[in-house]
């Protein structure tokens, strides 16, 4: 899919996500580290977002993921910033520090650097919580280069999301 397709489907797809969010009287907030905003940025180019979109946050540091989000000193070490359970507590955090419903969060290693063999470049791990119900991990590895890598973070985050507002609705959470 070419560059401006994907962006074109980016927007449909997070314009879709608002129009479920806001029909249920939602709000989102996202927590992110290796696509430095891209993802609020997509919800944003949404016009009338401020109907459901709260807030982002951008936590690129370790030390930004425990001040700002409440990630455990402890799980950064045990497990490292990109790892299913910096993702879980990231997004926890989100949903603690904001008014919304439902949060979700990124963590990864875009490169082009910083890659190890256990990570490799293009290692991006997921979270996404839903007030009171719901926590799903994720961990994939995308292909491609800085900018790929980040685009697909950001897809698949957005993916995420409405999986779990259709979750929500199959078990009759979500009116």
């Amino acid at each position: 899919m070419s560059e401006a397709k994907r962006d074109q489907t980016l927007t449909t797809l997070a314009s879709e996500l608002g129009e479920r969010l806001r029909a249920r009287g939602w709000r989102l907030a996202v927590a992110e580290s290796c696509t430095g905003g891209s993802l609020a940025a997509a919800l944003t180019e949404v016009a009338g977002c401020s109907a459901w979109f709260e807030r982002g946050f951008v936590t690129y540091s370790n030390l930004a993921k425990e001040q700002s989000l409440g990630v455990s000193p402890a799980t950064l070490i045990t497990h490292g910033a990109v790892s299913e359970p910096t993702a879980r507590e990231m997004a926890l955090g989100a949903l603690r520090a904001a008014p919304v419903q439902l949060t979700a969060a990124i963590t990864g290693i875009a490169g082009p650097s910083g890659g190890t063999p256990e990570k490799p470049v293009g290692t991006v791990c997921f979270a996404w919580a839903m007030a009171g119900e719901i926590l799903h991990t994720e961990r994939l590895c995308f292909g491609g280069d800085r900018a790929a890598v980040r685009s697909s973070a950001v897809w698949h985050a957005l993916l995420g999301l409405h999986a779990m507002l259709a979750g929500a609705e199959a078990r009759g959470r979500v009116q």
